[in-house]
């Protein structure tokens, strides 16, 4: 789970830095459409903010193991990561959007959300913590 929280740290941080310095650019690269009216410039960086807490909120919990708090940030990941992949495919295939990086993104977010299931599991602990009985 440390890995999982530290990628998303990272990734989602990084983006929304971008975001909130020029928001056009990383659109333009998702959508393959320009963001050029202030309304839209303002959403692009408000996204970014969000997604920055969201980096910090996975960078802080990523050294507490299976506690409540990162499972909660795990399970918040998880629905963040399918709505963005339906968001994604949504815009690609219901509105024609064709931007270069809509495949890639909706790949990086299956897998980030596989990987948030993956974590969520329970774990079973007996087969964990019994010995192998030698004869």
């Amino acid at each position: 789970m440390k890995a999982l929280l530290t990628m998303m740290a990272v990734l989602e941080a990084t983006v929304g830095l971008g975001l909130l310095v020029s928001p056009a650019l990383p659109v333009s690269i998702l959508l393959g459409a320009p963001l050029d009216t202030p309304v839209g410039l303002s959403v692009g960086r408000v996204a970014g903010a969000a997604l920055v807490a969201l980096g910090i909120a996975c960078w802080r919990v990523r050294q507490d193991g299976r506690s409540r708090s990162a499972m909660g940030v795990v399970t918040s990941m998880m629905f963040y990561n399918v709505l963005v992949v339906a968001i994604l495919l949504y815009a690609q295939l219901g509105l024609g959007v064709k931007g270069i990086g809509v495949r890639p993104a909706v790949f990086l977010h299956v897998v980030l959300a596989v990987w948030c299931i993956t974590c969520l599991r329970p774990v079973n602990r007996t087969t964990a913590e019994t010995p192998v009985q030698r004869p």
